[in-house]
């Protein structure tokens, strides 16, 4: 879907005006009206003034409030079309011709991570690509779960999935859970709040394995756990994103990867692949 990135004026959305949205993402963040005048070089009597509807901001000034403010992309649509302006940033199919360049890449830096586990998610966490060293994670889990669109957080966390394999299931669980409740905060999508609630609602195995190594570990971070072929695996788990994106498909997408926490780890993922 194509948007034009018009500054002419159109008709304002039905709905609050764009004072009232900015005021409630500006107390999201917890910021004052004189601090987000600093960081946008403007007055907090201005900005004051737009929140309450008393001054119109141009659409320079609407973006960067958004700017200073974090407001995802896809947010930042809906306060240009409340302030009366056009929106900025398409939203195209990932299997659009035009992000052709962008799945190769993506296909590239996930393989090119191998034998390590690596995938990349959209913002309902629903896979569109993953590395071979996911697929040996993921051995034994049921097509059910595979397919037509997985989705990271039901391979993880459902009975079926992953989630009898995690050592320190717990942890790990509520580790997701929290992430997914900053994200829900952040976006407000109804679609991410049907899936915090579905897997949040999955049962816990009625026999936790030890959540605990037999020898202490000094991890840098909050390691995932996971038994395979009798071994224990450890990982550390890094996400990366877009950095100034200009378009909302490529903006809620992230990478993850999953790092080796310790040698044995990396020796067997490693004796796997050959």
């Amino acid at each position: 879907m194509s948007v034009a990135a018009s500054a002419r004026p159109v008709s304002p959305a039905a709905g609050p005006g764009v004072g009232p949205l900015l005021r409630a993402w500006r107390e999201r963040r917890r910021v004052s009206q004189l601090e987000l005048a600093l960081r946008a070089g403007s007055s907090a009597r201005h900005i004051s003034f737009i929140e309450t509807g008393r001054s119109r901001p141009s659409e320079e000034m609407v973006l960067r409030l958004a700017e200073r403010l974090q407001v995802p992309v896809r947010e930042r649509n809906a306060l240009l079309l409340a302030a009366g302006y056009a929106p900025r940033y398409a939203e195209t199919p990932l299997d659009d011709p035009a992000l052709e360049g962008l799945r190769d890449g993506l296909e590239r830096l996930i393989r090119g991570y191998e034998p390590y586990p690596a995938l990349v998610v959209d913002a309902g966490y629903t896979v569109v690509a993953a590395n071979r060293g996911v697929e040996v994670l993921l051995a034994g889990v049921p097509e059910k779960l595979l397919s037509p669109a997985p989705n990271a957080m039901r391979l993880t966390l459902h009975p079926e999935g992953l989630a009898p394999r995690i050592l320190n299931l717990r942890q790990w669980r509520g580790h997701l859970l929290a992430q997914m409740e900053r994200e829900i905060a952040l976006h407000r999508s109804d679609r991410l709040r049907a899936l915090y609630e579905e897997v949040a609602a999955y049962p816990m195995p009625e026999e936790q394995p030890d959540a605990e190594p037999a020898e202490p570990v000094p991890y840098f971070a909050l390691p995932l756990r996971v038994e395979h072929d009798g071994r224990t695996l450890s990982f550390v788990s890094s996400i990366s994103t877009f950095n100034t994106p200009m378009d909302i498909t490529v903006a809620e997408l992230a990478i993850e990867t999953l790092l080796p926490a310790d040698r044995a780890t990396a020796d067997h993922l490693r004796a796997l692949a050959g």
